[in-house]
């Protein structure tokens, strides 16, 4: 399976082992695991690269003393053979938690001097947390078995591994995260935030040979990791990035440190500290112990951070700190510009942050006032990015991305408000690829969109009173839908409106006049009855959708070219930038069309292709002629330690099934397409049969206890029943025949009836029949007979029918579905190059240029809805509406008129007709 797949079961299996331990805890046990995997990986590959065999590697031990130095000189620390990863695995049933806790106990002994500050403590978390995982030594020990065999599965060796360990290892946090409540934001910044600060930052260093970068509140490290996956397309060769991170939570900062080391980072490059960033200025300082005799200023390239929001602090003689010093002293309950100005000391002259903040640091007064107001006049300021609410785990407050620069040329400010753009995942709100492209595209143009950004003069500020607030300068509600009194009263659309559609007609021209007539100078009205019909056949959108594609011809070809021609050397990650820059440049000679959507397609699309590029391209492309185990996980039981998985078939390694299935077996699919739609079918006529029983009928025993379904064994009983009385002359006779006993009788008996249609049925050798098979046919007679239509005794027997249909067509499905599958095996496995490399043109491409292809189309859905609401708009007006009034009032009169009652009912019946304008007649 694929590192989606595979982190995808991973997670399923963890989180049902967890049971009752809070996932904010059980992180830090799956995740230490993990980590110690990789560290005895990593020093298994090292041996074998010294040429030491399986047999010499189980010699390794600390009594070597010369083997450990060499080892740990090496890599950086030394784990015994006993204490590998792999050996705890090979001891089956004699493994014992307390082979954990030594392993762990002895690592920390053996950890080389100069890589310290990387690895001491690192499992401390996970060796204080075993306790939790069970009452007993016994439950403690299997819930670490447990634990091990599904980390085993984790490929570790290799430089395609670090993508895929890297990848799961993000992939468990953030769905730790989105289960941890409110301690979800101590250790996780959403990946798509992440992504949206990287791109800003690498934007700005992408013509940098080496940079440093550096997270005060690293939390589980991912910004600082995607930073370095967003220069890896700009900066050429190894070790070009230096990491510097602080995290004050020691199992957090614990992360930190694991994954950066996992993602095959020098160590060399890995600076990492646990304390409070606010108490103490670092980088850089070598140990708490001697930070004044050590203490070097270090100033980076890039910071980014997401730091606790508004959190209390000591400021307390911090107004001589040089990080504070120059713009003012953040206050005591609100530390959010404490952080900004820590990081704003440590950048170089020519250096970038991105800053994740609370709204508040945009507008509120006094000491954060102050330190706004030298922060503008100081130009530091260079972007202010609103985020949508309710983006991050554990809060719903409304954020901002503040990016600042140490100098900068400009003295303008860029506001965007993103606010309203993300899709709603869950319980959480999340920007989508479009968006993060169309932020960090503004970002660079520096421009302003209507409804989306401005750029702000300081001059303008300053009228402000240096009040940031984002709806000050960018207004992105919806415009207030415009009501116009004259069409109100007599009718038609207003023309200022049909203009409000310019763009349109701008595009399409001519179209205004086929839609609309004029009523008189200042309005029209719509003079076609289906305006989606009209539209779809002007030729002005005709020519529309005709030149866009021919804008978009040899697009596909081109995607090939790039894609499949060259499939083992692609670099994915770079393709999809040409090939976006392609898409914006055909787009942008087509008015209307939404060059974000586009790139949404092709996002998309684009993760499919690189998770199948990594593993062709990783494996050979063999894989793709490679057909894998379905593995799906089970429910665990509450008396089980793991988590069991069961084989469900097969799948393509990269081939889908079903797309082959198409392609090379459509009559096959196609034949079990059609009866699995029979089975729906049949399912729809099950539902009206139980829906239209009374309610007597349904406290019969032939429903079940809900009376939502059938009871099928007494649906059964019922209709024999009821047709036990049903007679015919050969149903008698059969009857009659059941009551012979001698064969003499019965053979004369077959001879005689020639009523009955023996060949129906199937003979015994002797040439009598017996009693199953003359039942059967009696009851085949039986069920011939027509009960009357809406009887219970009708719809007991079509639901009996239906029933066995459907039990029948299981089968016969189930059957098909085998064959199908096997022959598909068979085909994956067979493929010729060409027919392979036509099914990935099938599954990457096609998709993307069917989408494109879609694009024109929700130009012209959009038009036809807005005609369609203008005209429904102003269709009935107050005249039409009084009416209505009228006719119903008199209706109800009439009703009342034919009422009868007391005097004191009547009375207050004439006092109603009063309110509908009806005088009394003795009036």
């Amino acid at each position: 399976m694929n590192k989606q797949q595979l982190a995808s079961t991973i997670w399923q299996s963890a989180n049902q082992m967890r049971s009752k331990i809070e996932a904010n805890e059980y992180k830090d046990y799956i995740l230490g695991f993990m980590f110690y995997k990789y560290l005895s990986d990593r020093e298994v590959s090292f041996l074998k690269g010294e040429k030491y065999s399986d047999e010499d590697i189980k010699k390794v031990t600390t009594n070597d003393e010369k083997l450990v130095k060499h080892i740990s000189e090496n890599i950086g620390y030394f784990i015994a053979y006993e204490d590998l990863f792999s050996t705890w695995l090979s001891k089956g049933d004699d493994f014992d938690v307390s082979d954990v806790r030594d392993a762990l106990s002895n690592f920390d002994i053996n950890i080389e001097p100069t890589y310290k500050k990387l690895f001491e403590n690192i499992f401390k978390t996970l060796q204080s947390g075993l306790s939790k995982l069970g009452e007993t030594s016994t439950k403690q020990t299997n819930s670490i078995k447990a634990l091990l065999k599904l980390i085993k599965r984790i490929p570790m060796d290799g430089k395609q591994d670090y993508d895929v360990l890297g990848f799961i290892y993000e992939y468990l946090i953030s769905m730790f995260a989105a289960n941890a409540g409110k301690k979800a934001g101590e250790f996780y910044t959403p990946h798509e935030v992440s992504v949206l600060m990287s791109e800003i930052v690498a934007n700005h260093l992408k013509d940098r040979e080496h940079i440093k970068i550096y997270d005060p509140t690293s939390g589980s490290g991912s910004l600082l990791i995607n930073i370095g996956a967003s220069m890896a397309q700009y900066i050429e060769g190894e070790n070009r990035i230096d990491y510097y991170a602080q995290e004050l939570k020691e199992n957090t900062y614990n992360l930190t440190r694991m994954n950066l080391v996992m993602r095959g980072i020098n160590p060399a490059n890995i600076n990492v500290r646990n304390g409070d960033t606010l108490e103490d200025d670092w980088p850089f300082f070598e140990t708490d112990e001697n930070k004044d005799e050590t203490y070097s200023l270090v100033k980076v390239d890039a910071v980014v951070s997401n730091p606790p929001y508004s959190q209390k602090w000591d400021p307390k003689n911090k107004e001589f700190d040089p990080r504070f010093k120059e713009f003012g002293v953040a206050p005591k309950a609100k530390a959010d510009y404490a952080f900004l100005l820590h990081e704003l000391y440590h950048l170089v002259d020519d250096g970038i942050m991105t800053i994740v903040l609370p709204h508040g640091v945009l507008f509120r007064g006094g000491e954060e006032e102050t330190i706004r107001k030298t922060l503008i006049e100081r130009n530091h300021i260079d972007a202010i990015i609103g985020l949508p609410a309710n983006i991050f785990f554990g809060t719903g407050i409304p954020t901002i991305i503040m990016v600042l620069k140490k100098t900068r040329a400009d003295s303008d400010v860029l506001i965007i408000d993103a606010s309203k753009n993300f899709e709603k995942v869950g319980k959480n709100n999340k920007l989508r690829a479009r968006d993060i492209r169309e932020i960090v595209d503004t970002l660079k143009a520096r421009k302003s969109v209507t409804k989306f950004s401005k750029l702000v003069t300081k001059e303008e500020i300053r009228e402000n009173e240096y009040n940031l607030n984002i709806p000050r300068y960018v207004d992105s509600s919806d415009d207030e839908e415009p009501w116009d009194i004259h069409s109100i009263m007599f009718g038609g659309i207003p023309n200022m409106e049909i203009e409000g559609l310019h763009k349109y007609w701008d595009a399409f021209p001519g179209l205004r006049e086929e839609i609309f007539s004029a009523l008189s100078a200042n309005y029209s009205r719509v003079i076609v009855d289906d305006v989606e019909s009209l539209v779809s056949n002007s030729v002005s959108v005709s020519d529309y959708i005709a030149k866009y594609h021919y804008i978009f011809s040899g697009f596909g070809e081109h995607l090939k070219d790039c894609l499949i021609e060259d499939i083992l050397d692609v670099n994915a990650q770079s393709l999809k930038e040409d090939i976006c820059t392609d898409i914006f440049s055909r787009t942008s000679n087509i008015k209307l069309v939404d060059q974000y959507k586009a790139f949404q397609i092709l996002s998309e699309n684009w993760e499919t292709i690189t998770s199948d590029l990594e593993m062709i391209q990783g494996e050979g492309f063999d894989a793709i002629f490679q057909v894998d185990p379905n593995m799906a996980v089970k429910k665990k039981k509450e008396d089980e330690d793991e988590v069991t998985e069961v084989q469900e078939g097969w799948k393509g390694h990269i081939l889908p099934f079903e797309l082959v299935q198409e392609v090379f077996h459509c009559e096959q699919l196609s034949e079990i397409k059609s009866n699995e739609n029979r089975l729906v079918e049949i399912d729809g006529y099950y539902t009206e049969i139980l829906e239209s029983l009374e309610e007597d009928e349904l406290e019969l025993q032939i429903t079940n206890e809900d009376k939502n379904a059938f009871v099928g064994k007494e649906v059964k009983a019922y209709v024999v029943e009821a047709l036990a009385d049903v007679e015919s002359p050969e149903i008698n006779a059969l009857k009659d025949y059941l009551k012979i006993s001698s064969k003499k009788e019965k053979l004369a008996y077959i001879e005689e009836r020639k009523v009955v249609d023996w060949n129906t049925m199937a003979a015994n050798k002797d040439g009598t029949f017996g009693k199953p098979a003359v039942n059967a046919r009696i009851l085949q007679l039986q069920m011939d007979y027509e009960f009357p239509e809406e009887s219970l005794e009708a719809k007991m027997k079509r639901a009996m029918l239906l029933m066995e249909e459907k039990s029948e067509l299981k089968k016969v499905i189930k059957a098909q579905r085998i064959e199908l599958e096997a022959a598909t095996i068979e085909t994956i496995k067979n493929l010729d190059e060409e027919d392979a490399l036509r099914l990935l043109e099938l599954k990457w491409i096609e998709p993307i240029v069917s989408g494109l292809g879609t694009l024109p189309d929700d130009v012209i859905t959009a038009l036809v809805s807005e005609v369609e609401n203008l005209n429904s708009k102003y269709a009935t007006t107050y005249s039409d509406i009084e009416v209505k009034k009228e006719s119903a009032a008199g209706s109800l009169i009439q009703m009342i008129d034919g009422l009868s009652g007391s005097k004191d009912d009547l009375d207050g019946l004439a006092e109603f007709k009063k309110y509908m304008g009806v005088k009394n007649e003795k009036e």
